[in-house]
């Protein structure tokens, strides 16, 4: 285990134990706050029960990536190749992320009903503005002098884009997926929220109106290994598709 990453298991423990110690002392209910042991245990205990939710939630999750990185490279890359069309759409990219997704998951609801539909459209809502933007980023920070000799070279523009365009942006476009990836689980949750019959936002949902406070914090710690697994996957893609950058 790296250094940082000793560091980062240490703070975290720390302040679980803090959070144990106090809850303990102070003798707060469960149901407001339960211990962290507790958490841990249910997560476990009933991770049957949790299983179900949880790949419904990571389906909707992964949907969403899928769709999001299908339409935003091919638009990063038309948005590169004709600056006029960046310029005429960039104000609708802006204001599509403006609007507070909470507006909008009554509305997706209506449209596209309870089913995963509507969760896969909000997750695809919140991934594919970073993935877009980073890797348009990307694209454009290529070193002038390369563009010059791929030029003077007679390169096509497919022949640049393949040859030097994308491999100089994967850094900032694993950077956005990276940030994707870890907000998906909001997007997907709050659909969830809204209408669902099954994931994790309706487990969360549910075991709140009974009171089962620790059944709760459960399923944000489900919800937690997802991202954090999903993230350390992006990571390992790039350290396999950026070599020159390690």
């Amino acid at each position: 285990m790296s250094k940082a990453n000793l560091i980062a298991l240490c703070l975290c423990l720390g302040l679980l134990g803090l959070w144990e110690a106090w809850a303990r002392m102070t003798g707060i209910p469960v149901f407001i706050l339960p211990l962290p042991s507790e958490i841990v245990s249910t997560a476990l205990t009933r991770a049957p029960m949790i299983l179900p939710h949880a790949l419904t939630t990571l389906m909707e999750i992964l949907l969403g990536i899928g769709l999001a990185l299908i339409t935003a490279v091919p638009l990063a890359i038309l948005m590169f190749a004709n600056p006029g069309f960046e310029k005429g759409l960039a104000p609708f990219l802006v204001a599509s992320q403006a609007v507070p997704v909470f507006a909008l998951a009554p509305l997706l609801v209506v449209w596209l009903g309870y089913g995963i539909a509507s969760k896969v459209f909000m997750a695809w809502i919140i991934i594919f503005f970073p993935i877009t933007i980073s890797l348009l980023s990307g694209l454009k920070s290529c070193d002038p002098e390369f563009r010059m000799l791929f030029r003077l070279m007679g390169a096509s523009f497919g022949q640049k884009l393949r040859l030097l365009y994308w491999p100089w942006a994967l850094p900032q476009f694993f950077s956005g997926l990276k940030m994707g990836v870890t907000v998906a689980t909001i997007g997907a949750v709050i659909g969830e929220w809204v209408g669902a019959q099954q994931g994790l936002g309706y487990l969360m949902i549910q075991s709140n109106a009974r009171l089962q406070t620790d059944l709760v914090f459960a399923a944000i710690l489900w919800l937690t290994a997802m991202g954090l697994g999903l993230w350390i996957l992006v990571g390992a893609a790039e350290k396999r598709w950026v070599k020159w950058k390690n």
